[in-house]
């Protein structure tokens, strides 16, 4: 095999997006050593405000996309951008981590892969659901279920907005620099309205510094990389391995243990994900 070939396999399609999902699953984790004060929403903010700058600072062709690109598109990506950070950090605090993960990774596969691959995406979401709630101990808050529902939903549209741009002929690093730069401007008032004074501790800033540095701006430059020939559809689906890799960090570092049924799902999700990937 040559080593374009190789090259190609790496950087455009499912590999990249499953190596998103490892950093995305880190994020439950990270957020919940914020400081008690820090309001929910006011942690996921500050983590899209300083890496969606970041993302389109470092973004060539941001200019291109800005005058050339269809501007309700990029409206709508930044703004669903926004409204996933403002909706998925306070449903995991009201509902749990175990349900607003699943709610929210499972509604936009649901939304965008039941047409193109609706055995692959039931599969995957059925075995999500069994690796997450398997332990059955999780706590269920209307409220919190339905930020994650929008949570979910906001995630299919901005992932199909994104593709779509793609698509067309923009570049993959300059169109999310574009929505998730929009999406830090329509944040920052919401950050500033909930209050920084969390930040003036260590930990808040650390915590804020991960989920900018690598679960927005590292994750999602890799993200829109295999979008390039990845579908809207495969790539929602894609990410439901997020629970999976939260889940085995959770039984590898901290020493937790996975009920028969969760590993079942996890086995299920893997077989899917497996599919999908080819």
């Amino acid at each position: 095999m040559s080593s374009t070939v190789l090259r190609a396999r790496f950087t455009h399609g499912p590999l990249p997006i499953l190596g998103a999902c490892f950093l995305w699953g880190t994020t439950g984790t990270v957020s919940s050593l914020a400081p008690a004060s820090a309001p929910a929403a006011a942690v996921g903010a500050a983590g899209l405000v300083v890496g969606g700058l970041l993302l389109f600072l470092t973004a060539r062709g941001a200019r291109e996309v800005v005058v050339r690109a269809d501007r309700r598109l990029l409206l709508l990506g930044a703004v669903t951008v926004a409204g996933y950070a403002l909706a998925f950090y306070p449903a995991v605090a009201r509902t749990g981590v175990a349900v607003a993960t699943t709610v929210a990774l499972a509604t936009a596969p649901i939304v965008l892969g039941m047409r193109s691959r609706p055995l692959v995406t039931s599969t995957a979401v059925a075995g999500c659901a069994a690796l997450v709630l398997g332990g059955g101990e999780a706590h269920v808050d209307l409220v919190g279920v339905g930020l994650a529902v929008v949570a979910g939903l906001s995630y299919a549209a901005y992932s199909a907005v994104c593709a779509h741009l793609i698509g067309v002929g923009f570049p993959a690093r300059a169109v999310v620099g574009t929505v998730f730069g929009g999406a830090s401007v329509f944040t920052l008032p919401v950050l500033l309205w909930l209050g920084v004074g969390w930040l003036s501790a260590g930990s808040g800033v650390a915590v804020v510094v991960h989920l900018s540095v690598l679960t927005t701006f590292v994750a999602y430059l890799l993200f829109g990389m295999g979008l390039r020939h990845t579908s809207a559809a495969a790539a929602t689906t894609l990410t439901l391995a997020e629970p999976a890799v939260a889940a085995v960090s959770g039984v590898v570092v901290l020493g937790e243990r996975l009920p028969v049924v969760s590993w079942c799902g996890m086995a299920v999700l893997a077989v899917a994900l497996a599919a999908l990937a080819r």
